[in-house]
Parts: C-alpha cells; structure tokens; sequence
C-alpha cells in the first residue's frame, strides 16, 4: 500500500489542512477523513477515489465531502462509498446531507446512480470497503469516533493504523497487539502539555498523555508513529515537547505531501 498526506493538521491556514489521508493498492484508492480532499487534489484525483472513511461527524474530518460529492456529480463518477460507524453516518444523513445544508448526494444524480453511497461498519468487524480489509474501532471522543485498521484485500503488505481523533484509550490498543502485521499507524496528537485541561475535556493528546499512551502497544519500537493533528497554533511548542519522549518509539511529525510506501 502507498500512503499519501493530503492533510494533517488540527486547524487551517494557508500553511495547513485539516485531516485527509489516501491509500492506494494497486487499482483501488481510498481516502481516510476528509477535511481536504477537494482543496489538497485535483478533479481527476477526487474522481479516481473508490471510498472514504470518515472517523466522526466533526467538520474537520468531513466537511469536503460536500465539495467532493459536487465535484464526482459534475463528473460522472461512479457512486463514492461513504463508510464509517453507525453514529456517523446518522450525522451525515441529518445535519450535512440533508437538502438544507448541503444537497442529499445519496439520491443526486438520481436513486439508480446516486453519488455517494453509505457503508456502516460495525465495530470491530472486518468489513471489505472497495478492495481493503476495514476493521472499525471505537476510541475515546466528545462523540462517537473510531481508529481504523486497514489492509489490503487479502493481507498482502501488512496493516495501517489510523487513530481518529481520541484521547487516552484501551480497547485500540489490544486490538493492535492482537495484529502481528501492524506496519505503522497514524497517531493523533494536538495540544501542548500546558494545555492538557483542555486536551482531556476536548478528547485529544498533549505530547505527555501521547507518550503515556504508546507504552499500551507491545510492538512500539517496531511501529512507526506518524504524528498528526497538531494545532496550527502550538505547531512549534507541540514539535519540542514530542522530541523529549523517550519511550522507545519512533515517532515522525506529518508533513503536506509526505508519502510512504508501506
């Protein structure tokens, strides 16, 4: 699989984009969250994607889906597949796609050929989602959000871990020692120590409980943690606070246009 950042930030400026991954395996493409899918790729990019996870119904992780959606409806493409625990997809259906807010792209253009497609994924069940192995876990938030385990259709290449948005957690973690293919994992952090109150209440990490955090996984020194969602305002604070973690793992900060052959 091939990783590529589009986004990974925890807020927007010029600089930064909020959250958007792509996966690819070999023909099939897929997108975790959506905070930057239409301003961080192209129209033939954006209509080339099989499906997007979404891991919970805040804006930052799913709001381009609506310039998406009118983006493929323009073009012709075939129906993107919209996958993403039970709660999440309630949100989309009454507050984002809901003919006020934004157009119901699941029946635009029509109920034959609509341009998005929904998929709830059942916790901790392995879903197929357009050619990927899906595993949904739910972690700890102000709403319903959940990590996702993702492998190639068959397993070939091992496994990615993608956090969503969570603060301290257990249930992800045993599932991640229960995966000796575990290759990396996109790992949330977002406040500065200083911040920590806010961090708890807001369910997201400080460099402190991130380090606190990693020591539940059996495997963290053979791991790669690729660090996301950084507040653009304490980019600078959070970066040093990270580089005195000592706990063994190898930990990177994201950066636009990274990519990684996994």
């Amino acid at each position: 699989m091939d990783l590529r950042v589009v986004g990974c930030h925890g807020g927007e400026t010029p600089k930064h984009r909020t959250s958007g991954f792509l996966l690819r395996a070999g023909r099939r493409t897929i997108a975790i969250d959506a905070g930057c899918l239409t301003s961080g790729l192209t129209l033939k990019e954006q209509a080339s994607l099989d499906a997007v996870l979404v891991s919970h119904g805040h804006m930052d992780h799913l709001r381009d889906l609506a310039t998406l959606a009118d983006n493929r409806a323009q073009n012709g493409a075939a129906p993107l597949v919209v996958a993403s625990c039970a709660q999440t997809i309630s949100i989309l259906k009454q507050h984002f796609f809901n003919g006020l807010l934004w157009p119901d792209f699941a029946k635009i253009p029509s109920e034959a050929q609509p341009t998005i497609a929904y998929q709830v994924l059942e916790p901790e069940v392995v879903t197929e989602v357009a050619g990927f192995e899906v595993q949904a876990i739910m972690v700890s938030h102000t709403i319903d959000s959940c990590a996702f385990l993702v492998r190639r259709r068959g397993g070939e290449g091992g496994a990615i871990a993608y956090s969503g948005d969570t603060g301290p957690t257990d249930r992800l973690w045993e599932i991640l020692n229960e995966a000796p293919d575990l290759r990396t994992m996109l790992m949330e952090v977002s406040f500065p120590n200083e911040q920590q109150r806010l961090a708890t209440i807001s369910g997201h990490h400080t460099p402190d409980s991130l380090g606190r955090e990693l020591l539940k996984l059996d495997r963290r020194k053979d791991v790669p943690m690729l660090l996301y969602h950084i507040k653009p305002t304490f980019e600078r604070t959070v970066e040093r606070e990270l580089a005195k973690i000592k706990n063994g793992c190898e930990l990177q900060v994201l950066r636009l246009g990274d990519e990684f052959d996994l």
